[in-house]
């Protein structure tokens, strides 16, 4: 049996969380590799998110933004984060009303925060941290990993750091978010499809191990 994969000291309930792909931690390790043709493959399990919705026109969006220490994104694609030191949230544009928080910070608290802000106003703040994984994939193949088997146009010209977008990959839901030009992404599918996710991922990259050929 795979052991618990952590990231919290001490012991009760928190200490003793298993992320959904503890159980394939080996088999992702041993199918990256690095080179001019390199990409890996791991799980970045438990951080906090919460889904918000709220008038982004209103007082109460406002109030968020100020707690937040960020814009909520307008645009579909856009992401926004802090200026402040690493630790910040990250938010990611869902719709016109609906934002997803994604923060290292404890889930409770950020969404008492949110919960605090958001007052009375009509609207909404759900912590869904146990609903989704995150599976980061990074390296110079990543993109052509990827675009085995999602429908987006992946290309610089078309999608680059700094944004993110609901998609799938194979046939897999995931919010897809670009941190960086290496490129590194990350995917948060659902936890219930994380293992199908991850198995199409360690297939797709399996061919980038050899030499391009000519």
């Amino acid at each position: 049996m795979a052991e618990p994969t952590t990231t919290d000291a001490g012991t009760g309930p928190v200490a003793l969380r298993t992320s959904p792909l503890a159980h394939l931690t080996q088999r992702m390790r041993a199918a990256s590799f690095t080179g001019a043709r390199g990409v890996t493959l791991t799980e970045r399990p438990f951080t906090t998110m919460v889904n918000l919705r709220v008038d982004p026109a209103s007082d109460a969006a406002a109030r968020i933004e100020k707690t937040l220490g960020t814009a909520l994104p307008r645009r579909c694609g856009d992401t926004t984060s802090s200026a402040a030191p690493a630790g910040s949230p990250t938010l990611a544009w869902l719709g016109p009303d609906e934002w997803l928080v994604l923060s290292p910070a404890e889930e409770t608290t950020v969404t008492a925060e949110l919960r605090d802000a958001l007052g009375t106003n009509p609207g909404s703040v759900v912590n869904v941290s146990a609903n989704r994984t995150t599976v980061e994939l990074s390296g110079p193949s990543a993109r052509q990993v990827l675009e085995k088997g999602c429908p987006l146009d992946l290309h610089p010209r078309a999608f680059g750091p700094g944004q993110a977008v609901s998609t799938t990959v194979g046939p897999v839901p995931v919010l897809l978010w670009q941190l960086d030009a290496a490129p590194t992404y990350r995917l948060l599918p659902r936890s219930s499809f994380a293992d199908y996710l991850a198995r199409w991922l360690i297939d797709a990259m399996h061919e980038y191990r050899g030499p391009q050929v000519p």
